[in-house]
């Protein structure tokens, strides 16, 4: 069985930090590429930032120089270090794993974590 559980959400003041994280089982976690999303009330669920099995990271516009995406792969475990958070930060974060390398696989969420930022 493939689990993603993601913890860390809370509510924080505007400009404060929050660190996610995604731990996994029932996958060759390294093998994987990563990604953090998130969805707002009301809005689609957009994605915020990947990191491939190589560890190369990429990011929304949004939350350049302000999120880090990160892995363990000893761990199991992905990472989302989010500083100077806004209150449009406010969103479930989910993270998924994907093998974009082997066609026809299967995708993975997670069930998401709850961030709120206040103004």
């Amino acid at each position: 069985q493939v689990l993603l559980v993601e913890s860390g959400g809370d509510l924080v003041q505007a400009g404060g930090s929050l660190t996610l994280s995604c731990t996994s089982s029932g996958i060759g976690f390294r093998f994987y590429t990563m990604d953090w999303y998130r969805q707002a009330p009301g809005k689609q669920r957009e994605l915020v930032a990947t990191i491939t099995s190589g560890g190369r990271a990429t990011y929304v516009d949004s939350v350049k120089g302000r999120f880090t995406i990160s892995r363990a792969n000893a761990k199991n475990t992905l990472y989302l270090q989010m500083d100077s958070l806004t209150p449009e930060d406010t969103a479930v974060y989910y993270c998924r794993a994907a093998r974009p390398d082997l066609a026809g696989s299967s995708v993975y969420w997670g069930q998401g974590t709850q961030v709120t930022v206040s103004s």
